[in-house]
């Protein structure tokens, strides 16, 4: 045999190789797809990514609880006495220092999920009845855990301030929680 003959073979038997393999790589592809895409969240977790919310009908110093992926997420329409204390802060003053700026997009609605950082209770201060602890935020009787007007962890076991959810302000009266 030639040489020319052994690299005709050669490109020949390549080609094969290299043509199977492709076609190997998407039978395969196209096994697994119904199984990858399987693991994608269903239209009812979907859903509940995102609340919004009509902000409305919330009177001056009101506050109200929303649910957002199964969690409550506190809403509270903050009186001009409110901002001012949570503004004034000193931030050495917090085991887990944030300006008031930094968790709010109009200083007038603060949107928290209401849930402790220290062991997952839901905090009381939602209703006027209730208590709202030492700083008129919220208060979680289970430690003890004391947050400001601005959702600041200012005593207690607690570590964290309570988070705030990605929103965002879709016109003057309603916003998009998620």
């Amino acid at each position: 045999m030639s040489d020319d003959t052994q690299d005709h073979d050669g490109s020949r038997r390549d080609f094969l190789y290299l043509s199977a393999g492709a076609f190997g790589a998407v039978g395969l592809g196209a096994a697994l797809w119904p199984f990858i895409s399987s693991m994608n969240p269903s239209a009812d977790v979907l859903a509940l990514s995102t609340t919004e919310v009509d902000l409305s009908q919330i009177a001056d110093g009101q506050r109200v609880t929303v649910k957002w992926q199964g969690k409550p997420v506190f809403i509270d329409r903050r009186t001009p006495k409110a901002i001012s204390e949570a503004e004034s802060t000193d931030l050495a003053d917090l085991r887990d220092p944030q300006t008031d700026a930094d968790r709010v997009i109009q200083p007038e609605w603060l949107v928290v999920v209401g849930v402790c950082t220290h062991l997952g209770c839901v905090p009381k201060g939602q209703k006027p009845s209730e208590q709202r602890g030492d700083w008129g935020g919220w208060f979680c009787p289970c430690h003890s855990s004391h947050y400001d007007t601005s959702g600041r962890i200012r005593k207690g076991p607690a570590p964290l301030n309570l988070p705030v959810p990605p929103y965002e302000f879709l016109n003057d009266t309603n916003i998009k929680i998620g």
